[in-house]
């Protein structure tokens, strides 16, 4: 009887663990994921963020880390994350090699000027949008929704 619970208490853990990572962004770095993106014909949502935002922290807890919005942003994006603060990395963009902070304004039209940002790019197209500043997954999960219209159809 010990081992029939050890079993199925196992099977359970293991359950609960798969089902957990199946409700996380898969984030990767902007280089994977720009050619990603382009490869598969995705929209980059890509998190500008940095170490020492607060707000970005929380973003990622009220927003990133809910089940409702994994799911979207796994359906419809590729997930990267980008802090341009980082030193010695180059980055790879539409053929010319980049610094974090000559990224940050290249896929950004110079339009960053806080934390977090998050710009969403149809490689393809060559079209993007911007939205700047915190939201909570409610505030987000409209966002996402209504930029999967604009920027997927231009694919």
């Amino acid at each position: 009887m010990h081992k029939i619970k050890l079993v199925v208490l196992a099977l359970v853990t293991i359950m609960a663990t798969s089902m957990k990572t199946a409700e996380e962004i898969k984030w990767m770095d902007f280089n994977q994921g720009y050619e990603l993106a382009k490869k598969k014909n995705k929209i980059m949502l890509v998190d500008v963020y940095t170490e020492w935002c607060g707000w970005c922290k929380r973003m990622d807890r009220d927003a990133y880390a809910k089940p409702e919005i994994a799911e979207l942003v796994g359906k419809d994006f590729i997930a990267i994350k980008f802090n341009p603060e980082i030193e010695g990395v180059t980055y790879n963009f539409e053929g010319k090699t980049y610094t974090g902070p000559q990224l940050a304004q290249a896929i950004s039209n110079n339009q960053i000027n806080g934390y977090p940002t998050t710009i969403f790019m149809n490689p393809k197209a060559k079209t993007s949008e911007i939205m700047v500043g915190y939201k909570n997954a409610e505030q987000l999960k409209p966002i996402l929704v209504d930029i999967v219209g604009k920027l997927k159809s231009k694919k």
